[in-house]
């Protein structure tokens, strides 16, 4: 009897070893602990399934914080590194070329060479003058006050696009820099803002919303998530879609695929987020041409 109940545990042991040693462990960086990362990130975690281990990263959004979290998850051996945002996928390609990269919310991954033979993922670019077209819909622009950050490559070429829409529509840009964190009186002098996909922006949405309620101004965001605290508009990929496709690239990489064999996706889902509350509240009329296109509208 002793003997058969020793054999049992030693078999249940090596059963658990087995699949132990079988399981697959996906490292997980945000960018910046903000709300669309989440949102993808909960897409992804319900879509890949139980049958892998997620460790996931969420460090403040500055150089150093990326690559301490991309060092750790290569430390513990995983198998596959996902990132939200450009500049984790742009430090975890630096800092391995070995372990498979897959990422998600990423604006115009072809200008800043984010592919190559251990990375591919999910787009999530949006055209920046239909964003601008609205804002200008919505109040007349002169001056555009586009709040970037010098250390996300994204957030750059997102300049760059709209530095591109000057001379057509008839606005100038005003750039307003964010190193740390977000500085109010920095914010002034403008029309209307334009948040990049910025991380420490992002994570700096109130201070933001402050500063253009304080100047009776609309503000506009590439990333979802900041309409609650006072965005007016928002235009962005959807972050259930990112999350669900790079899950489904995930399996294929685990499955045996190499990155460079899956093509690099583009968002096929744009949501547009109207916050009417806000409009009001600063005086400011959204024509039904704007309001009437919203996935949401926010009364």
């Amino acid at each position: 009897m002793i003997r058969n109940i020793l054999f049992i545990a030693v078999a249940l042991v090596l059963v658990f070893v087995t699949q132990s040693a079988c399981a697959k462990t996906v490292g997980v960086i945000m960018t910046a602990d903000i709300e669309y990362y989440r949102n993808i990130h909960k897409a992804f975690t319900d879509e890949v399934g139980k049958d892998v281990e997620i460790v996931l990263q969420k460090p403040t959004a500055d150089p150093i914080s990326w690559t301490n979290a991309v060092r750790k998850l290569t430390g513990i051996g995983a198998s596959v590194i996902v990132c939200y945002g450009a500049p984790a996928t742009l430090t975890a390609m630096k800092e391995t070329s070995d372990i498979p990269i897959i990422f998600a919310g990423v604006y115009d991954p072809a200008s800043m060479n984010i592919l190559g033979k251990n990375a591919t993922g999910v787009a999530s670019t949006v055209p920046v003058d239909s964003i601008i077209k609205a804002l200008n819909d919505i109040k007349k622009i002169s001056k555009l006050g586009v709040i970037f950050s010098k250390s996300e490559k994204d957030t750059i070429i997102q300049v760059r696009d709209i530095k591109k829409s000057e001379g057509a529509m008839g606005f100038q840009s005003v750039l307003i820099s964010v190193s740390e964190q977000v500085n109010k009186d920095e914010i002034k002098g403008v029309d209307a803002l334009f948040v990049t996909t910025c991380g420490v922006c992002m994570s700096g949405i109130k201070v933001i919303v402050e500063a253009a309620r304080r100047d009776k101004i609309p503000t506009a965001a590439m990333m979802g998530g900041g309409e609650d605290e006072g965005i007016t508009l928002t235009l962005s990929a959807d972050p259930k879609e990112q999350g669900l496709a790079a899950a489904e690239m995930v399996k294929k990489v685990l499955a045996g695929a190499k990155p460079g064999e899956l093509k690099v996706k583009q968002p096929n889902s744009i949501k547009t987020i109207v916050n009417l509350k806000e409009a009001k509240a600063l005086g400011l009329n959204v024509p039904a041409a704007v309001s009437g296109v919203a996935d949401k509208v926010i009364q």
